[in-house]
């Protein structure tokens, strides 16, 4: 069995290595960015949160299909990174900088967010139900500036029933591990965390 995977792993990790670098159009170097670098980035004006944004949604469009990494893109993350943007450029975030100001982050579909993102657990069961509140993680990294780029796919019921780690009903079997991201900046990161 772990042969037909072989050449899976191979394809992702080609793809990861492609995809993962850099933008041409921004001339920011992509490859295992930190927080500190995209803070950088963005306070010398290599970078926006919006060009960040895109970058990992265009990643999402083309290795979601292979890899199911991803649940749910917010549909609101580039209103928020522009947002981001916006008060960057007017000094209204100015005195009071937040870590993690216009940087996206992916959250494991177990964690509540009220928006217009689902929160199911990986299960169809859930799907269209309505939290009342973010969670505690969700609501402090929003306080932190950060951009909340969508959902990635965990273990369903995270493993509470027994079925393969990294698969769901709702996003299917998820194939990344952590040496195939180690690579990737911040979005395939948190790829690895979703088991």
């Amino acid at each position: 069995m772990a042969q037909p995977r072989l050449p899976q792993t191979a394809a992702i990790m080609a793809l990861a290595a492609a995809f993962c670098c850099c933008s041409g159009s921004t001339g920011f170097d992509f490859h295992e960015a930190t927080v500190d670098a995209i803070q950088l980035g963005f306070k010398n004006g290599s970078l926006t949160s919006t060009a960040l944004v895109r970058f990992y949604q265009d990643q999402i469009t083309r290795l979601n299909p292979l890899l199911h990494a991803v649940i749910e893109v917010n549909p609101d993350a580039l209103a928020q990174a522009a947002r981001a943007d916006d008060e960057r450029l007017s000094g209204s975030s100015r005195g009071r900088v937040r870590p993690l100001h216009g940087v996206p982050v992916l959250l494991k579909d177990n964690i509540a967010t009220h928006d217009r993102l689902n929160t199911t657990a990986g299960s169809l069961a859930l799907l269209g139900s309505v939290v009342r509140r973010d969670a505690g993680v969700a609501a402090r990294l929003r306080a932190a500036g950060a951009v909340i780029l969508g959902k990635a796919n965990p273990s369903e019921w995270s493993n509470f029933r027994p079925v393969n780690s990294g698969w769901s009903a709702r996003g299917g079997q998820t194939l990344v591990s952590i040496t195939a991201t180690t690579q990737c900046s911040l979005l395939l990161l948190s790829y690895s965390s979703m088991v």
